[in-house]
């Protein structure tokens, strides 16, 4: 079994909780004598792998190359797994399919993106907790944390992307996101990588993190 894993915590929403629990995940794994390094959301524009992302940033354009994330991804992996880092626990990271969306690719893009990604990670262990509320209640719960003037700021966002310019409120943002949890599941379907759904409708911050302790130690076999 291969001794270098990587966890990626992505959410189908904002206001879902997946920063929480990709800490609480990290806090947890470093416990037990791992070695772990946890990759927060905003790394990706400062961490040294990820570099060519940033300075395509930078230069000003509307989005990244896919070829550019799958390089950085190989890069970034290849470091940790031979500096013998046994956990990666990354908020947001792979696939990467809310930005690539808003990016404009459509599915079939997205299916040879996910491919190329799979074969940059190769031999890492990889899963993906997949963490999902109703948007529309998640979207609510992000107001509330953020504040009203976060809402203009997302939908502004979402408006100003080409594969999303057609949301203009609260409503169509989560008619957007109920679309890209489905087409997220159909591609993650297609990996050769665990999955774990989250459902946080019915759990606290604290009943999540549990939960998701509990079944990645099934699912990897972790020692509890």
């Amino acid at each position: 079994m291969p001794t270098h894993r990587l966890i990626s915590v992505i959410g189908n929403s904002p206001g879902v909780g997946k920063s929480t629990l990709c800490r609480s995940l990290a806090a947890w794994l470093g416990e037990s004598g791992a070695t772990v390094e946890h990759f927060a959301e905003a790394d990706i524009l400062t961490h040294p792998a990820f570099r060519p992302v940033a300075e395509e940033f930078a230069a000003g354009a509307h989005g990244v190359r896919p070829e550019t994330l799958v390089a950085a991804t190989r890069t970034y992996v290849t470091e940790a797994r031979a500096a013998g880092t046994d956990f990666l626990v990354t908020n947001a990271l792979l696939p990467f399919i809310p930005s690539l969306v808003a990016w404009g690719h459509d599915e079939p893009a997205l299916t040879r993106f996910l491919q190329d990604l799979v074969a940059a990670v190769h031999p890492t262990e990889v899963t993906v907790v997949y963490v999902q509320d109703d948007p529309s209640t998640a979207l609510r719960r992000a107001i509330d944390r953020e504040g009203p003037a976060w809402e203009n700021w997302y939908i502004a966002r979402l408006a100003d992307s080409p594969g999303t310019a057609t949301v203009h409120d609260l409503d169509s943002a989560a008619a957007h996101l109920r679309a890209e949890t489905a087409l997220t599941h159909r591609l993650l379907a297609t990996a050769p990588w665990h999955v774990l759904p989250v459902d946080t409708t019915t759990r606290t911050a604290p009943e999540t993190a549990t939960h998701t302790r509990t079944e990645l130690t099934k699912l990897l076999n972790l020692t509890p």
